[in-house]
Protein backbone atom coordinates (compact mmCIF):
# COMPACT_ATOMS: atom_id res chain seq x y z
CA UNK A 1 0.00 0.00 0.00
CA UNK A 2 1.51 3.82 -0.79
CA UNK A 3 2.40 6.13 1.99
CA UNK A 4 0.41 9.09 1.15
CA UNK A 5 4.17 11.12 0.37
CA UNK A 6 4.09 8.38 -2.85
CA UNK A 7 0.81 9.66 -4.45
CA UNK A 8 2.45 11.51 -6.84
CA UNK A 9 -0.47 10.89 -9.48
CA UNK A 10 -3.19 12.18 -7.27
CA UNK A 11 -4.13 15.72 -8.24
CA UNK A 12 -5.36 18.29 -5.86
CA UNK A 13 -8.76 18.94 -6.10
CA UNK A 14 -11.08 15.13 -6.13
CA UNK A 15 -13.80 13.92 -8.44
CA UNK A 16 -15.16 11.40 -7.48
CA UNK A 17 -17.32 9.41 -9.65
CA UNK A 18 -19.63 7.76 -7.12
CA UNK A 19 -20.45 11.19 -5.75
CA UNK A 20 -24.53 11.83 -6.46
CA UNK A 21 -24.17 15.22 -3.86
CA UNK A 22 -26.14 18.19 -5.05
CA UNK A 23 -22.43 20.32 -4.99
CA UNK A 24 -20.42 17.60 -6.60
CA UNK A 25 -17.05 19.73 -8.61
CA UNK A 26 -17.44 22.43 -5.93
CA UNK A 27 -14.33 23.60 -4.51
CA UNK A 28 -13.66 24.50 -0.82
CA UNK A 29 -10.63 26.08 0.69
CA UNK A 30 -11.66 25.97 4.27
CA UNK A 31 -9.23 28.52 6.34
CA UNK A 32 -11.99 28.38 9.01
CA UNK A 33 -11.69 26.67 12.60
CA UNK A 34 -13.55 25.91 15.86
CA UNK A 35 -17.60 25.26 15.15
CA UNK A 36 -19.15 27.90 12.68
CA UNK A 37 -16.92 27.98 9.75
CA UNK A 38 -16.16 23.97 10.06
CA UNK A 39 -19.33 22.90 10.32
CA UNK A 40 -20.68 25.00 7.57
CA UNK A 41 -18.07 23.35 5.58
CA UNK A 42 -18.53 20.07 7.12
CA UNK A 43 -22.29 20.32 5.45
CA UNK A 44 -20.56 21.85 2.23
CA UNK A 45 -18.90 18.33 2.35
CA UNK A 46 -21.96 16.34 2.99
CA UNK A 47 -23.37 17.45 -0.19
CA UNK A 48 -20.37 16.60 -2.18
CA UNK A 49 -17.93 19.58 -2.41
CA UNK A 50 -14.66 18.74 -1.92
CA UNK A 51 -13.17 20.39 1.03
CA UNK A 52 -9.49 21.08 1.75
CA UNK A 53 -9.69 22.32 5.64
CA UNK A 54 -5.81 24.77 6.05
CA UNK A 55 -4.89 24.33 9.99
CA UNK A 56 -2.65 26.18 11.83
CA UNK A 57 0.59 24.76 13.13
CA UNK A 58 -0.90 23.51 16.44
CA UNK A 59 -3.82 22.49 14.81
CA UNK A 60 -7.87 23.49 15.14
CA UNK A 61 -8.19 24.35 19.00
CA UNK A 62 -10.87 21.84 18.91
CA UNK A 63 -8.49 18.99 18.78
CA UNK A 64 -7.22 19.02 21.97
CA UNK A 65 -11.01 20.19 23.34
CA UNK A 66 -11.60 16.56 25.55
CA UNK A 67 -11.79 14.03 26.27
CA UNK A 68 -13.37 11.61 25.34
CA UNK A 69 -10.48 11.27 22.63
CA UNK A 70 -11.31 8.53 19.83
CA UNK A 71 -8.19 5.99 19.25
CA UNK A 72 -6.09 8.20 16.78
CA UNK A 73 -6.13 10.86 19.42
CA UNK A 74 -8.71 13.34 18.04
CA UNK A 75 -11.52 15.07 20.16
CA UNK A 76 -15.27 14.36 20.07
CA UNK A 77 -15.80 17.90 19.69
CA UNK A 78 -13.48 18.52 16.39
CA UNK A 79 -14.84 14.50 15.11
CA UNK A 80 -17.84 16.31 15.27
CA UNK A 81 -18.04 19.25 12.65
CA UNK A 82 -15.02 17.76 10.51
CA UNK A 83 -15.43 15.04 8.38
CA UNK A 84 -15.22 14.79 4.54
CA UNK A 85 -12.41 17.11 4.31
CA UNK A 86 -8.93 16.49 3.70
CA UNK A 87 -6.30 18.62 5.70
CA UNK A 88 -3.07 20.63 5.53
CA UNK A 89 -1.12 22.55 8.14
CA UNK A 90 -0.08 25.96 6.82
CA UNK A 91 1.25 28.82 9.03
CA UNK A 92 0.16 31.53 6.91
CA UNK A 93 2.10 34.65 8.37
CA UNK A 94 5.02 32.91 6.10
CA UNK A 95 5.15 34.18 2.74
CA UNK A 96 5.55 30.85 1.43
CA UNK A 97 2.29 29.11 3.11
CA UNK A 98 0.86 32.07 2.05
CA UNK A 99 1.44 31.09 -1.27
CA UNK A 100 0.33 27.39 -1.08
CA UNK A 101 -3.17 29.56 -0.51
CA UNK A 102 -3.20 31.46 -3.87
CA UNK A 103 -2.30 28.03 -5.50
CA UNK A 104 -5.19 26.16 -4.18
CA UNK A 105 -7.27 29.27 -4.71
CA UNK A 106 -6.70 28.75 -8.70
CA UNK A 107 -9.43 26.35 -9.21
CA UNK A 108 -11.25 27.04 -5.96
CA UNK A 109 -15.05 27.87 -6.26
CA UNK A 110 -15.24 29.03 -2.40
CA UNK A 111 -13.21 30.46 0.40
CA UNK A 112 -14.44 30.34 3.75
CA UNK A 113 -12.72 31.88 7.02
CA UNK A 114 -13.39 33.22 10.26
CA UNK A 115 -10.63 35.02 11.66
CA UNK A 116 -11.11 38.19 13.46
CA UNK A 117 -12.01 41.37 10.84
CA UNK A 118 -8.22 42.53 9.34
CA UNK A 119 -6.53 39.55 9.74
CA UNK A 120 -6.49 37.90 6.07
CA UNK A 121 -5.45 41.29 4.88
CA UNK A 122 -2.28 41.62 7.40
CA UNK A 123 -1.37 38.00 5.43
CA UNK A 124 -1.87 39.92 1.86
CA UNK A 125 -4.87 37.26 1.08
CA UNK A 126 -8.30 40.24 1.80
CA UNK A 127 -10.85 39.80 -0.28
CA UNK A 128 -10.64 43.59 -1.69
CA UNK A 129 -6.86 43.70 -1.33
CA UNK A 130 -5.68 41.09 -3.50
CA UNK A 131 -8.29 37.63 -3.95
CA UNK A 132 -11.74 39.82 -5.53
CA UNK A 133 -9.10 41.11 -8.56
CA UNK A 134 -7.29 37.89 -9.28
CA UNK A 135 -10.16 35.17 -8.68
CA UNK A 136 -13.35 37.37 -9.91
CA UNK A 137 -15.52 33.83 -9.78
CA UNK A 138 -14.36 33.24 -6.15
CA UNK A 139 -17.37 33.16 -3.49
CA UNK A 140 -15.65 34.62 -0.05
CA UNK A 141 -17.24 33.77 2.80
CA UNK A 142 -16.02 35.54 6.27
CA UNK A 143 -17.44 34.53 9.43
CA UNK A 144 -17.10 36.95 12.49
CA UNK A 145 -18.78 37.89 16.08
CA UNK A 146 -19.22 41.13 15.17
CA UNK A 147 -18.64 42.60 11.37
CA UNK A 148 -15.65 44.70 10.75
CA UNK A 149 -17.22 47.90 11.54
CA UNK A 150 -19.94 50.04 13.75
CA UNK A 151 -19.37 50.17 17.62
CA UNK A 152 -18.35 46.35 18.40
CA UNK A 153 -16.54 45.65 14.71
CA UNK A 154 -13.38 43.82 15.00
CA UNK A 155 -14.36 42.59 18.02
CA UNK A 156 -13.61 38.08 18.93
CA UNK A 157 -17.11 36.94 19.02
CA UNK A 158 -18.10 33.30 20.82
CA UNK A 159 -21.21 31.73 21.23
CA UNK A 160 -22.35 32.45 24.61
CA UNK A 161 -20.98 35.83 24.58
CA UNK A 162 -23.29 36.75 21.75
CA UNK A 163 -26.28 34.68 23.71
CA UNK A 164 -25.67 37.05 26.52
CA UNK A 165 -25.45 40.32 24.69
CA UNK A 166 -28.31 39.40 22.24
CA UNK A 167 -30.64 38.80 24.90
CA UNK A 168 -31.00 34.87 24.38
CA UNK A 169 -30.00 33.81 28.00
CA UNK A 170 -32.38 36.69 29.42
CA UNK A 171 -35.40 34.48 28.05
CA UNK A 172 -33.94 31.02 28.84
CA UNK A 173 -34.20 29.73 32.30
CA UNK A 174 -36.54 30.16 35.57
CA UNK A 175 -36.95 32.74 37.90
CA UNK A 176 -35.42 30.15 39.49
CA UNK A 177 -32.34 29.55 38.03
CA UNK A 178 -31.73 33.09 36.40
CA UNK A 179 -30.95 33.70 32.61
CA UNK A 180 -29.00 30.70 31.72
CA UNK A 181 -27.05 29.38 28.60
CA UNK A 182 -28.82 27.34 25.70
CA UNK A 183 -26.86 24.15 26.56
CA UNK A 184 -25.99 24.15 23.21
CA UNK A 185 -24.05 26.66 21.03
CA UNK A 186 -27.36 27.37 18.91
CA UNK A 187 -25.78 30.87 17.60
CA UNK A 188 -22.16 28.91 16.26
CA UNK A 189 -25.09 26.47 14.80
CA UNK A 190 -27.31 28.90 12.66
CA UNK A 191 -24.17 30.61 11.69
CA UNK A 192 -23.00 27.57 10.21
CA UNK A 193 -26.50 27.59 7.99
CA UNK A 194 -26.55 30.93 7.75
CA UNK A 195 -23.74 30.82 6.02
CA UNK A 196 -23.58 27.69 3.95
CA UNK A 197 -27.52 29.52 2.60
CA UNK A 198 -25.03 32.78 1.72
CA UNK A 199 -22.61 30.67 -0.18
CA UNK A 200 -25.39 28.77 -2.25
CA UNK A 201 -26.91 31.78 -3.19
CA UNK A 202 -23.80 33.18 -4.40
CA UNK A 203 -23.32 30.68 -6.61
CA UNK A 204 -26.46 30.74 -8.26
CA UNK A 205 -25.89 34.60 -8.51
CA UNK A 206 -22.55 33.52 -9.96
CA UNK A 207 -24.12 30.68 -12.63
CA UNK A 208 -26.12 33.75 -13.41
CA UNK A 209 -23.34 36.70 -13.82
CA UNK A 210 -20.26 34.91 -13.89
CA UNK A 211 -19.10 36.99 -10.88
CA UNK A 212 -18.25 36.17 -7.51
CA UNK A 213 -18.88 38.01 -4.28
CA UNK A 214 -18.18 38.52 -0.36
CA UNK A 215 -20.18 36.78 1.94
CA UNK A 216 -20.43 38.21 5.58
CA UNK A 217 -22.51 36.08 8.41
CA UNK A 218 -21.74 37.16 11.93
CA UNK A 219 -23.14 35.88 15.62
CA UNK A 220 -24.80 39.06 16.53
CA UNK A 221 -27.00 39.41 13.60
CA UNK A 222 -27.92 35.88 13.43
CA UNK A 223 -28.22 35.47 17.64
CA UNK A 224 -30.56 38.62 17.33
CA UNK A 225 -32.55 36.94 14.02
CA UNK A 226 -33.40 34.03 17.13
CA UNK A 227 -35.39 36.17 18.66
CA UNK A 228 -38.96 35.34 17.52
CA UNK A 229 -41.09 35.83 19.12
CA UNK A 230 -39.56 37.73 21.71
CA UNK A 231 -38.43 40.94 20.08
CA UNK A 232 -42.14 41.31 17.97
CA UNK A 233 -43.71 40.97 21.35
CA UNK A 234 -41.53 43.70 22.82
CA UNK A 235 -42.02 45.96 19.93
CA UNK A 236 -45.64 45.76 19.92
CA UNK A 237 -46.33 45.62 23.91
CA UNK A 238 -42.96 47.68 25.31
CA UNK A 239 -43.03 44.46 28.13
CA UNK A 240 -39.71 43.04 28.07
CA UNK A 241 -39.94 38.90 28.04
CA UNK A 242 -39.94 37.73 31.28
CA UNK A 243 -37.94 34.24 32.16
CA UNK A 244 -40.47 31.17 31.50
CA UNK A 245 -38.54 27.97 32.16
CA UNK A 246 -40.45 25.82 28.87
CA UNK A 247 -43.28 27.80 28.65
CA UNK A 248 -44.30 29.62 25.64
CA UNK A 249 -44.93 33.99 25.93
CA UNK A 250 -47.38 33.83 23.26
CA UNK A 251 -49.23 30.11 23.95
CA UNK A 252 -50.60 27.73 26.29
CA UNK A 253 -50.42 25.06 27.46
CA UNK A 254 -47.07 24.99 25.62
CA UNK A 255 -44.74 23.83 28.40
CA UNK A 256 -43.00 20.51 30.45
CA UNK A 257 -45.15 18.76 32.24
CA UNK A 258 -44.34 15.89 35.25
CA UNK A 259 -46.00 12.87 34.35
CA UNK A 260 -45.67 9.77 36.82
CA UNK A 261 -42.15 8.45 36.04
CA UNK A 262 -40.01 11.74 34.32
CA UNK A 263 -41.20 14.50 32.62
CA UNK A 264 -42.98 15.36 28.75
CA UNK A 265 -43.39 18.18 26.68
CA UNK A 266 -46.93 19.32 25.61
CA UNK A 267 -47.40 21.57 22.58
CA UNK A 268 -51.10 22.38 21.84
CA UNK A 269 -51.43 25.64 19.67
CA UNK A 270 -54.95 26.21 19.15
CA UNK A 271 -58.33 25.62 20.46
CA UNK A 272 -59.18 22.40 18.71
CA UNK A 273 -56.24 20.69 19.62
CA UNK A 274 -57.07 21.62 23.33
CA UNK A 275 -60.54 20.21 22.94
CA UNK A 276 -59.09 16.84 21.52
CA UNK A 277 -56.93 16.96 24.52
CA UNK A 278 -59.62 17.32 27.10
CA UNK A 279 -61.37 14.58 25.49
CA UNK A 280 -58.39 12.11 24.97
CA UNK A 281 -57.77 12.71 28.93
CA UNK A 282 -61.97 12.12 29.69
CA UNK A 283 -62.77 15.34 30.59
CA UNK A 284 -64.16 16.90 28.06
CA UNK A 285 -65.07 19.13 30.38
CA UNK A 286 -62.60 20.95 30.75
CA UNK A 287 -62.64 22.66 26.90
CA UNK A 288 -65.86 24.41 28.11
CA UNK A 289 -64.20 26.07 31.13
CA UNK A 290 -64.59 30.05 30.41
CA UNK A 291 -61.25 30.33 32.44
CA UNK A 292 -59.47 28.26 29.42
CA UNK A 293 -61.65 28.21 26.64
CA UNK A 294 -58.79 30.48 24.44
CA UNK A 295 -55.59 30.56 23.99
CA UNK A 296 -55.72 34.06 25.23
CA UNK A 297 -57.58 32.88 28.71
CA UNK A 298 -55.18 29.98 28.90
CA UNK A 299 -52.15 32.58 29.08
CA UNK A 300 -54.23 34.28 31.68
CA UNK A 301 -55.15 31.12 33.74
CA UNK A 302 -51.61 29.35 33.20
CA UNK A 303 -50.65 28.37 36.42
CA UNK A 304 -54.43 26.92 37.55
CA UNK A 305 -54.41 25.22 33.89
CA UNK A 306 -50.48 23.63 34.80
CA UNK A 307 -52.38 22.33 38.43
CA UNK A 308 -55.39 20.57 35.89
CA UNK A 309 -52.81 18.80 33.11
CA UNK A 310 -50.39 17.49 36.42
CA UNK A 311 -53.19 16.33 38.35
CA UNK A 312 -54.17 14.47 34.98
CA UNK A 313 -50.42 13.58 34.49
CA UNK A 314 -49.59 12.01 37.73
CA UNK A 315 -50.95 8.54 37.32
CA UNK A 316 -50.01 7.83 33.59
CA UNK A 317 -45.99 7.09 32.29
CA UNK A 318 -44.71 9.53 30.01
CA UNK A 319 -44.13 7.01 26.76
CA UNK A 320 -47.32 5.63 27.08
CA UNK A 321 -49.29 8.74 27.69
CA UNK A 322 -47.35 10.61 25.04
CA UNK A 323 -47.94 7.82 22.20
CA UNK A 324 -51.93 8.23 22.88
CA UNK A 325 -51.54 12.43 22.43
CA UNK A 326 -49.86 11.60 19.35
CA UNK A 327 -51.89 9.32 18.05
CA UNK A 328 -54.86 11.79 18.26
CA UNK A 329 -53.24 14.64 17.05
CA UNK A 330 -51.76 16.46 19.64
CA UNK A 331 -48.13 17.45 20.00
CA UNK A 332 -46.45 15.64 23.10
CA UNK A 333 -43.31 13.86 23.89
CA UNK A 334 -41.07 12.82 26.13
CA UNK A 335 -37.93 14.94 27.80
CA UNK A 336 -35.39 12.11 26.30
CA UNK A 337 -31.59 11.90 27.69
CA UNK A 338 -29.12 12.65 24.53
CA UNK A 339 -28.25 8.78 25.04
CA UNK A 340 -32.59 7.76 24.69
CA UNK A 341 -32.55 10.54 21.68
CA UNK A 342 -30.19 8.81 19.84
CA UNK A 343 -31.17 5.48 20.67
CA UNK A 344 -34.66 6.06 19.47
CA UNK A 345 -35.90 3.91 16.85
CA UNK A 346 -36.95 6.90 14.35
CA UNK A 347 -33.75 8.49 14.77
CA UNK A 348 -31.80 4.78 13.22
CA UNK A 349 -35.31 4.62 11.08
CA UNK A 350 -33.81 8.68 9.84
CA UNK A 351 -30.20 7.67 9.33
CA UNK A 352 -29.55 10.17 11.71
CA UNK A 353 -26.79 8.12 14.04
CA UNK A 354 -23.97 7.23 11.68
CA UNK A 355 -21.97 4.18 12.53
CA UNK A 356 -19.04 3.04 11.24
CA UNK A 357 -15.60 1.96 11.79
CA UNK A 358 -13.39 4.32 13.32
CA UNK A 359 -16.35 7.14 12.91
CA UNK A 360 -19.82 8.06 15.19
CA UNK A 361 -21.49 11.17 14.18
CA UNK A 362 -24.93 12.68 13.35
CA UNK A 363 -26.47 12.23 10.17
CA UNK A 364 -27.34 14.71 7.24
CA UNK A 365 -30.58 17.28 8.20
CA UNK A 366 -30.81 18.41 4.93
CA UNK A 367 -32.49 15.22 2.34
CA UNK A 368 -32.35 15.95 -1.81
CA UNK A 369 -33.69 12.86 -3.15
CA UNK A 370 -32.70 13.58 -7.05
CA UNK A 371 -28.93 14.22 -5.59
CA UNK A 372 -28.65 12.90 -1.90
CA UNK A 373 -25.17 13.30 -0.03
CA UNK A 374 -24.16 11.51 2.50
CA UNK A 375 -21.93 11.61 6.02
CA UNK A 376 -18.36 12.15 4.57
CA UNK A 377 -14.92 10.55 4.99
CA UNK A 378 -13.92 10.34 8.57
CA UNK A 379 -12.52 12.90 10.18
CA UNK A 380 -8.57 13.90 8.99
CA UNK A 381 -6.08 13.49 10.83
CA UNK A 382 -3.42 16.68 11.67
CA UNK A 383 -1.47 17.66 8.66
CA UNK A 384 -2.92 14.12 7.01
CA UNK A 385 -2.73 15.22 3.79
CA UNK A 386 0.27 17.18 3.81
CA UNK A 387 1.81 15.25 0.29
CA UNK A 388 -1.40 17.71 -1.89
CA UNK A 389 1.37 20.42 -1.87
CA UNK A 390 3.66 18.90 -3.91
CA UNK A 391 0.83 18.71 -6.40
CA UNK A 392 -0.03 22.22 -6.26
CA UNK A 393 0.94 24.77 -9.75
CA UNK A 394 4.50 25.71 -9.37
CA UNK A 395 4.71 29.40 -7.38
CA UNK A 396 5.60 30.68 -10.95
CA UNK A 397 2.65 30.44 -12.49
CA UNK A 398 0.71 31.83 -9.26
CA UNK A 399 -0.49 35.39 -8.51
CA UNK A 400 1.19 37.47 -6.21
CA UNK A 401 -0.05 39.22 -4.10
CA UNK A 402 0.04 43.47 -4.39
Amino acid sequence: MLSESQHTAEPVWETRPDNTGALQGMRVVDLSRVLAGPLCTQMLADHGADVIKIEPPFGDETRPLGPPFDAQGKSAYFNAINRGKRTLALNLNTPEDQQVVLQLLEEADVLVENFLPGTMEKWGLGYEQTLARHFPRLVYCSITGFGDDGPCGGQPGYDAVLQAMCGLMSINGSPHTGPTRIGIPIVDHLTAYTAMNGIIMALLHRQRSGQGQYIEATLYDTALSLLVPHASNWMLSGKTPQLLGSAHPNIAPYDSFQASDGAVFLGILNDAQFARFSRSMGHPELADDPRVASNAKRLEHRDALRTEIEALFARREKIELCQQLMNEGIPAGPINTVPEALEHAHTRHRNMWVQRPGYQGLGLPIRLRASPGKPGSNPPGFDQHAYLKEHLPSPEATIRKD
